[in-house]
């Protein structure tokens, strides 16, 4: 689950190549290729299923579909988009490493999607990455991360714990294990769910983005709560609707939830940069691209 951004370069980086990079029916019911909509936590519950697991109907609608977000060159652009709002930067293969507690009530925040020591991802991955690396720098703070799970308490992890997740770090199987724990957690959900949504490159990025910031989560805050809300405004591409419809109005809501938590938020990466990009009309994220968040100008050529 995410939080407020991590800034650890004060100069933008202008990229100069990239590496390989619901309304329902009356009843309720749903429409076209979209799940209904529902204000009940159950809906919500369905909708997360979908994402993260398989079934023979979704799996051969997902499959039926472009390659999109999920293609490798677009792949790195979504992650360099993620680290120009988290990290100012365009060098996300630079942030394995990042750690701090930047004060927003989840304790420290960590790694390439700013995994958390209070919202249970961050315990997630060091407890998979233990069972494949017993020995690892980080597997003697397993207890304190259980017990801080869920606050913002440092308690059995100063001192040491951050200069441990430097370290390891600095090992390629723990950033192995970042991005594996990215993809399972985020990426992989995210994209899943709006190819099921119908949405095209974009509309994948938008989603994970979402999710990445708010967190794979049911309740009304979280991405499917945010999705949820959309869909009351605006049908999905897959029930029938406009696919530039409905990104407005999920990016209203997004925005709105943004303000919501923190009334001075820095909404650029919706504002300057995803409503940028749809109000362009490039809906598959072509390139090049230009866009502005927390401050500084990125380009991709």
């Amino acid at each position: 689950m995410r939080r407020p951004a991590l800034l650890i370069a004060a100069v933008p980086v202008v990229a100069t190549a990239v590496y390989m990079l619901m309304p329902g029916g009356s009843d309720g019911s749903a429409v076209g290729n979209g799940p209904a909509v529902s204000a009940s936590s159950n809906a919500r519950e369905q909708a997360k299923e979908r994402a993260e697991s398989e079934s023979a109907k979704d799996d051969a609608l997902v499959a039926s579909r472009p390659p999109g977000l999920a293609d490798p060159v677009k792949k790195e652009l979504a992650q360099q988009l993620v680290a120009s709002a988290e990290n100012s930067t365009l060098r996300w293969r630079e942030t394995y490493g990042t750690i701090e507690d930047v004060g927003d009530g989840v304790g420290y925040t960590a790694g390439i999607v700013g995994f958390t020591t209070g919202t249970h991802d961050l315990l997630a991955l060091v407890e998979g990455y233990t069972e494949d690396h017993p020995d690892n720098g980080l597997a003697e703070f397993l207890p304190a991360l259980r017990e801080v799970d869920g606050t913002d308490s440092h308690e059995g992890l100063d001192p040491g714990f951050t200069e441990a997740w430097r370290a390891e770090s600095e090992k390629s199987a723990f950033r192995a294990a970042q991005e594996a724990e990215r993809d399972r957690v985020y990426f992989d959900p995210a994209v899943r769910m709006a190819k099921l949504d119908g949405l095209g490159t974009l509309g994948q990025f938008v989603y994970y983005d979402a999710m990445v910031r708010r967190g794979p989560d049911t309740g009304p805050d979280g991405f499917y709560g945010i999705r949820e809300r959309a869909m009351r405004k605006a049908e999905t591409p897959g029930q029938g609707g406009d696919e530039k419809t409905f990104l407005e109005a999920f990016l209203e809501v997004r925005r709105a939830a943004m303000l919501a938590r923190k009334p001075d938020a820095d909404t650029s990466r919706v504002d300057t940069a995803q409503r940028r990009f749809l109000r362009e009309g490039n809906l598959e994220l072509a390139t090049p691209l230009a866009w502005q968040v927390n401050g500084s100008t990125f380009r991709i050529p």
